[in-house]
């Protein structure tokens, strides 16, 4: 087992609570590092995981964790975690494990999942959408889509998630996240396989300058660090492109600074709030 055998790889470092007096990470502890993989696991494969059960009216409950011990982990040693799906059966998951220190291979884990009814915690079949979405990610295929169109077309699942982010979880008045702008913007939205929605962003039209703006992105909070933000980003900037738009303008969140700049943006001017929140002005030419 190496590390290029998974597509899932979550880096963890070594916390002190997780040492034991022997000075190396306490046995039960691997467990929760493959728990935490797990976790990612769902993440790459773009399933909020507790709406991603209830659409598909059911349940994933641990049947069996073996573990295989081969070398320690230490204080601040970072580890990689890696969790494939080494098979499915007719209701059962069976994932490998592998947690490596560099290219050491410290020790691996088999996990076996049933998916069950919740209400009676008996097993179900796998549902099909299921099955194929993990066989696809495996196989290195795309299981999200992203879809561009008009505020009539996409204002469903556009709405969900913006008013999870920023009315629910950032907290801004619900009068100021919604605006007239909506009606005219080109919006994005990325779906995953079972058609919720856990990205959008709209793009607005361009000024006299042919400056055009992007805003209202935003990612479901329990799949962030994925890839979901950047594919709405390169939408709408496919989009302003193809419209020729000399320029876009954001105003970033300070915490989403990083991602613009690593897509081309530039900072301009000095951060101020909106919304209670602070922001900088960034901007990408296009010609």
């Amino acid at each position: 087992m190496q590390r290029q055998d998974f597509r899932c790889l979550l880096r963890l470092r070594v916390r002190w609570s997780e040492v034991d007096p022997q000075g190396i990470v306490f046995n039960a502890h691997y467990l929760s590092y493959a728990d935490c993989a797990i976790a990612e696991y769902w993440r790459r494969l773009g399933l909020p995981y507790a709406a991603s059960m209830q659409k598909l009216q059911g349940d994933v409950y641990l049947k069996k964790a073996s573990t295989l011990y081969h070398a320690s982990a230490r204080l601040d040693d970072w580890l990689d975690v890696g969790m494939r799906c080494a098979r499915l059966g007719t209701s059962s998951m069976a994932f490998e494990c592998g947690i490596f220190n560099g290219e050491r291979l410290l020790t691996t884990i088999e996990l076996v999942y049933v998916f069950a009814d919740p209400a009676s915690q008996t097993k179900r079949e796998l549902p099909s959408v299921l099955r194929t979405l993990i066989e696809d990610y495996e196989a290195g295929r795309e299981v999200v889509e992203v879809a561009t169109g008009d505020w009539s077309a996409m204002q469903a699942d556009a709405m969900a998630v913006r008013m999870a982010v920023f009315v629910q979880e950032q907290g801004i008045d619900p009068a100021i996240e919604i605006d007239a702008h909506d009606a005219d913007a080109l919006h994005a939205v990325v779906r995953n396989r079972l058609g919720l929605p856990i990205a959008t962003g709209r793009l607005l039209l361009p000024d006299a300058a042919g400056e055009a703006r992007i805003g209202r992105m935003a990612v479901e909070r329990t799949v962030r660090g994925q890839r979901w933000g950047r594919m709405v980003l390169d939408a709408l900037l496919q989009a302003a492109r193809e419209r020729g738009d000399a320029s876009v303008l954001l105003h970033a969140q300070r915490s989403a600074e990083g991602f613009y700049r690593r897509a081309g943006f530039a900072p301009q001017g000095e951060p101020f709030e909106e919304a209670g929140i602070s922001h900088i002005a960034m901007r990408l030419p296009l010609r």
